[in-house]
């Protein structure tokens, strides 16, 4: 392998928030099944399928489940309301040693951006209920990548662009607690993607799509990411 396919040098670290660095308990779940009944669906039929593309833009799953877009973005309006007063509620909590993992690896040098598949005003809200609003130094949601998110690469890619915090998408690191976390970040050419057992999926699902290092928390990220690299200063 040729030094331009190592990943050198991990400048950019971009991290998913539901199960990776937020606890939420279920509450997608939650969020969806109350979503579906305000539209007058059952939402057991449905959950297999939430539960399986956990990471995707949550548009995209009501437009595969419901097939109808009017319908679709009627049902994603409605989870999001669900969500955000659960958020309200105080139903949410930071994973331990998140917090220190971003304060760890931006100390170290790196750029550190937190990704969602949740809209803004959801994002914005957990971030607002965790004290997180300058925790890292950039959040984006799919509507900051032309609206398409995860398993699409826009979210990372955009990532760099918007931060121009490294040369080449191998000097990227991605970490997230489900598959299509994974397949961002393959897709996306990261040089680490990275697993964590805090969410969603299993380690076999996750090394199935891709992951290069599965880890118990985003708590060791720092950790991994120095060990491939080096302190950058």
């Amino acid at each position: 392998m040729n030094d331009i396919t190592k990943p050198s040098d991990i400048r950019l670290v971009v991290l998913d928030m539901a199960g990776t660095t937020v606890a939420d308990g279920g509450l997608v779940e939650e969020a969806f099944a109350a979503a579906a009944r305000a539209l007058g669906e059952d939402p057991a039929p449905m959950l297999g399928h939430v539960r399986a593309t956990m990471g995707e833009s949550k548009i995209s799953v009501f437009r595969h489940l419901l097939g109808d877009e009017q319908r679709a973005r009627r049902a994603n309006a409605a989870f999001e309301e669900a969500y955000g007063e659960l958020v309200a509620a105080g139903r949410i909590a930071p994973l331990p040693g998140a917090a220190e993992a971003v304060r760890t690896l931006r100390e170290r040098g790196r750029t550190v951006v937190l990704a969602t598949g949740f809209a803004r005003t959801t994002q914005d809200a957990i971030l607002d209920a965790l004290g997180w609003q300058d925790l890292a130094d950039l959040t984006l949601c799919p509507a900051d990548a032309g609206g398409r998110g995860r398993p699409y690469p826009d979210l990372v890619l955009t990532a760099l662009l918007r931060t121009g915090a490294a040369d080449h998408v191998r000097q990227v690191a991605v970490a997230g607690d489900t598959s299509y976390d994974m397949l961002s970040g393959v897709r996306a050419g990261a040089g680490i993607v990275a697993g964590v057992l805090t969410g969603a999926h299993d380690r076999d699902r996750l090394t199935a799509h891709g992951a290069t290092h599965v880890l118990p928390s985003v708590a060791e990220l720092p950790e991994v990411v120095v060990a491939a690299t080096g302190v950058v200063t």
